[in-house]
């Protein structure tokens, strides 16, 4: 583990769960991508407040990969990698975004 990655585990330490979730619902919405925003912020919106701290590590290393990759596994376009077929991953592929009323 480099010391970066070390210095961010401890402060996560320190991070309380809601803060966590927070986090990662703002991760979630700010990823570059506006469709991707809109997916995975839309699912954080509905999933999140739900996960366990385990939940949120894996869904968290989810948030770390690429917007294409992601987008192609949540349409069915490419198989999800068996690395990354886990609860969250299930539970992302089977959300449907659904447009809010007057967006």
């Amino acid at each position: 583990m480099t010391d970066q990655a070390a210095t961010q585990q401890a402060a996560r330490a320190d991070e309380s769960i809601q803060d966590r979730r927070k986090r990662l619902r703002f991760r979630s919405w700010h990823r570059g991508m506006r469709e991707m925003d809109l997916l995975m912020g839309s699912f954080a919106d509905a999933h999140v407040d739900g996960f366990d701290a385990g939940m949120l590590d894996r869904y968290e290393a989810l948030l770390e990969l690429s917007d294409p990759d992601l987008y192609n596994w949540m349409s069915g376009r490419e198989p999800v990698p068996a690395e990354h077929d886990d609860d969250v991953m299930r539970l992302l592929t089977q959300f449907r975004y659904t447009p809010r009323q007057g967006s």
